[in-house]
């Protein structure tokens, strides 16, 4: 099969891949190794490659993930095992406390919250743990949910480029690097778009507070969402560990610690914080199994999509494919733009997380991008940093990530009006995050 045939058999697996994910035909999983083995097999039957050749892209492709897909399971574990003996809990009860009715103070801790509980990566849990907690506040200032989730997003696009968040690890994955390696780089735009985080907190804190929030002045604003009413757990008692606070937190503080300093495997990490945490919480096989299983749900699915984007990437890359690819693709990129490309994909990077999910855009383009970069002679790192963290700014306001639908179901926001009151605010904030990135010399040209 020539050149150009094999980069016309890329361009249609990563299209067909992507519309399958779009119109939730399937899950991402099997939308990967589906497809992936079709294209192996047409390989096969036009005896590009041997079969044999072909399991042997497979078993290098799955190599290439089998840690991320690790990390992300101990990390989901271990932060899960955090939540149910109540730790985020006592914080969030902590600091409520501290601001009372302030309008801007209650702005400003919905951005600590939604931070803290954005720890484990998940942001379904964080909408979870921030809204329910924060809503009946902002009712009682008569603040506009609209603004709960600007701030929750704004905080939550900076937190998710933590290694174990999911667009950081699918990054490393394309680029075959250790997601903290990865995030290392990253810290410096993550440290900036912390505090623009809290300044989107402060400022629509302001906002609120002038059209009269906290004063009978305010307009009524109707909501919808969650009840005021606490549901009583039982279970979630049953689980708390409040004597244990202190030790929880230390423990938490080792894990992220030694994610920055230690040089072991990141998931090696997390399995030592899981295992240490489940012996003191939870002692006894029976209880500790049901913890287990409790969270095995969701660190399974993103686990089993990591290993299947693995198949799909040995594939796509083995084959040389994705070479070929950006072969066609970097023809059509002026010289004198090539060496921009970091910008460019940085700039655009929140229009298209309106149309691409995450694993869309990071499997599917990103390697074609990197491909294209390499004939300009840019660093790969480059590229995936400017998608990540550009990327991760507008993660919560896409119609095509779940999460967002549960966010603004919680809030009783409708979709249109989020997209419409978040949009430009946090395309400006993923600007600023990338001009911040070129000055600090984490993305150069």
């Amino acid at each position: 099969m020539s050149e150009a045939m094999l980069a016309l058999l890329g361009f249609a697996t990563i299209i067909i891949v992507i519309a399958l994910l779009l119109r939730n035909v399937t899950v991402p999983a099997l939308a990967f190794v589906s497809v992936s083995t079709v294209t192996g097999a047409i390989l096969v039957a036009t005896g590009t490659f041997t079969i044999e050749e072909m399991g042997e892209f497979v078993t290098a492709g799955v190599a290439g993930v089998h840690g991320t897909a690790a990390l992300f399971i101990f990390s989901v574990l271990f932060f899960g095992i955090m939540t149910d003996v109540g730790m985020f809990d006592k914080i969030i009860n902590a600091l409520m406390k501290k601001v009372g009715s302030n309008v801007v103070g209650v702005a400003m801790m919905t951005c600590i919250i939604a931070m803290i509980g954005h720890l484990d990566g998940g942001g379904a849990s964080t909408f979870l743990i921030t809204i329910p907690a924060m809503l009946p506040v902002y009712k009682r200032l008569n603040m506009r949910p609209t603004t709960l989730m600007l701030i929750c997003v704004s905080a939550m696009g900076v937190m998710n480029l933590l290694p174990w968040g999911g667009p950081t690890m699918r990054a490393a994955t394309v680029l075959g690097i250790e997601p903290n390696a990865l995030w290392k780089q990253i810290i410096p735009m993550q440290v900036v778009g912390i505090f623009i985080a809290l300044g989107t907190a402060f400022i629509w804190g302001n906002i609120e507070k002038k059209r009269g929030a906290g004063t009978s002045s305010a307009e009524k604003i109707e909501y919808g969402g969650i009840e005021d009413e606490a549901v009583t757990d039982d279970e979630k008692n049953e689980l708390a560990r409040p004597k244990l606070f202190v030790f929880n937190v230390i423990v938490t503080l080792v894990v992220i610690v030694n994610l920055v300093l230690a040089k072991v495997p990141s998931y090696y990490i997390f399995m030592v914080g899981c295992a240490v945490a489940l012996f003191v919480n939870y002692p006894g096989a029976k209880m500790q199994g049901k913890i287990i299983k409790s969270h095995a749900g969701p660190a399974l699915t993103m686990a089993s999509t990591i290993l299947c984007a693995g198949v799909f990437l040995g594939v796509m890359q083995q084959t040389e494919i994705m070479t070929h690819m950006a072969n066609v693709l970097a023809n059509v990129v002026p010289q004198s733009m090539g060496r921009f490309l970091p910008l460019i994909v940085g700039l655009v990077s929140v229009p298209l997380t309106l149309m691409f999910d995450t694993d869309s855009f990071f499997f599917g383009m990103l390697p074609v991008l990197i491909g294209i970069g390499n004939e300009f002679g840019v660093n790969p790192a480059h590229i995936a940093i400017a998608m990540v963290v550009c990327r991760n700014c507008a993660t919560f306001i896409s119609p095509v990530v779940p999460a967002t639908f549960l966010g603004t179901g919680l809030a009783g926001v409708e979709i249109k009006d989020h997209i419409k009151n978040s949009f430009f605010w946090i395309w400006g904030v993923s600007i600023i995050c990338l001009i911040s990135g070129i000055i600090l010399g984490v993305i150069k040209f």
